[in-house]
């Protein structure tokens, strides 16, 4: 029994030997194999991350990439608004500086602020007229009134004028030889006769529909109703009285216009302006009670001039609220454009005019700069220059701007050059205003110009 089991055991173990050594052998093989696939894997792929963790860093680097442009974006609208600023700020200290220069400028050359009061004593109505005369002017307009005060004493005294003769220079309505009567009229009589003048003109005008010469309708007006004989007495007596007379605005326009110094055109121009601010205000007053209330007014006056800055549009409602109580909220819009007896207007209406001459001043200064260094300029320029500074002219205002400067009539105009200077002196006559919004308003301001244009 003992000897079948020895047996047994040697085969057995024989046999798990042989095997043995073979599994190893093919198991070595088979290591050896798998390191040689692991070596090449890891050759190939060891820089290959996970689908998992490539597609969430895809979707990090598109939302970084969004980001990003979002940030360029408000970079370079930043930037933008920098250089804008900076531009402002160089010429924002620009004019600090001509400021600053202006007022050592005036601060050396200042003299000590006249008693005015003093003229008083010297004036026909006394301290009561003064004040009524001096109410709400400056120191040059006090000069003004006291000049015109003066003269008006002297022209009353005078009882002949010297005839200026009957040249071809002579004004047509002064023309006489010898002495003329002075009729010695009051201010009143003379606001009277020249609102009478215009009345008639214009009637005549609508009627014919042509423009007639003022100084020509002048003398006929006269002819007609005082004769031929007495016609030149009541011409030299107006003329007279009204170039002594800066201060009413019923005699210096009308001056200005028979003179030559301006248009007849901007007479109407500024009429025109009123009458669509009072339509504009009784549009806004619902029960024509005659009074709106401050905000109601300012949205008005906003309305009618939309091209005005909100600065002038502030001077027109302080003006509106000069002789009223700071408390009170209604403004009695009628009562703005009353005239006295003597032609004299109310502050607003004279802050409104003031307004136009300024507008037209600083219109015609940008259009000097864009004219730049040129010193003459020809109609195609001068249109390209309107067109530039002033987008939204409309070809007709435009011809007729042009016509204003080359004195035509016809539809082509000549393209000769004419002098820069002579270019705005004549613009200045004229009615010329902004038909649109600067192209500039809203970023940078003009450089102002120290130049009367």
């Amino acid at each position: 029994m003992g000897f079948h089991r020895w047996l047994l055991f040697k085969d057995v173990k024989g046999e798990d030997v042989v095997k043995l050594t073979l599994a190893l052998k093919i198991a070595r093989q088979d290591l050896t194999k798998a390191q040689l696939k692991l070596n090449a894997m890891v050759a190939d792929y060891g820089d290959v991350v996970p689908r998992r963790d490539f597609e969430s860093l895809e979707k990090k680097h598109s939302d970084l990439l969004q980001e990003m442009k979002t940030l360029q974006k408000d970079f370079n609208q930043l930037h933008t608004e920098y250089e804008t600023l900076l531009e402002i700020h160089r010429e924002t200290a620009e004019e600090r500086d001509n400021f600053c220069a202006e007022l050592q400028r005036v601060q050396h050359n200042r003299t000590p602020r006249p008693n005015w009061a003093k003229c008083s004593e010297v004036i026909p109505g006394g301290a009561e007229r003064w004040g009524y005369l001096a109410e709400g002017k400056t120191s040059d307009q006090l000069v003004d009134v006291l000049l015109e005060e003066i003269g008006t004493g002297v022209l009353k005294e005078i009882n002949v004028f010297p005839g200026w003769g009957k040249g071809d220079k002579v004004p047509v309505y002064l023309r006489h030889e010898g002495e003329v009567k002075n009729k010695k009229l009051t201010k009143k009589d003379v606001v009277n006769i020249l609102r009478d003048v215009w009345k008639e003109k214009i009637a005549l005008e609508q009627q014919t529909g042509k423009r007639s010469c003022l100084p020509e309708f002048f003398l006929g007006y006269l002819q007609k109703k005082y004769g031929d004989a007495a016609a030149v007495e009541w011409s030299y007596t107006l003329y007279e009285n009204m170039r002594l007379c800066p201060s009413s605005h019923v005699l210096s326009s009308f001056y200005n216009i028979l003179t030559g110094k301006v248009g007849e055109e901007q007479y109407h121009g500024q009429n025109q302006l009123i009458s669509s601010l009072q339509e504009e205000l009784a549009a806004c007053d619902s029960s024509n009670s005659g009074s709106l209330s401050s905000k109601q007014f300012s949205m008005a006056v906003r309305e009618a001039f939309p091209l005005k800055r909100k600065e002038s549009i502030q001077e027109l409602v302080d003006a509106s609220r000069y002789n009223m109580d700071s408390t009170e909220d209604l403004v009695d819009y009628i009562s703005l454009f009353k005239e006295d007896e003597e032609g004299n207007v109310e502050p607003f209406v004279a802050k409104l005019r003031d307004q136009y001459v300024r507008e037209k001043q600083d219109y015609l200064r940008q259009l000097k700069n864009k004219l730049g260094d040129l010193t003459e300029v020809n109609a195609d320029d001068l249109k390209t220059a309107f067109c530039t500074i002033d987008p939204d002219i409309d070809d007709q205002t435009l011809d007729t701007y042009i016509g204003l400067v080359y004195q035509i009539q016809t539809e082509e105009p000549d393209h000769e050059a004419v002098p820069v200077e002579t270019v705005l002196e004549r613009l200045l006559a004229g009615d010329v205003r902004r038909v649109g919004p600067s192209p500039r308003e809203g970023s940078t301001k003009e450089s102002k110009d120290t130049s009367k244009y």
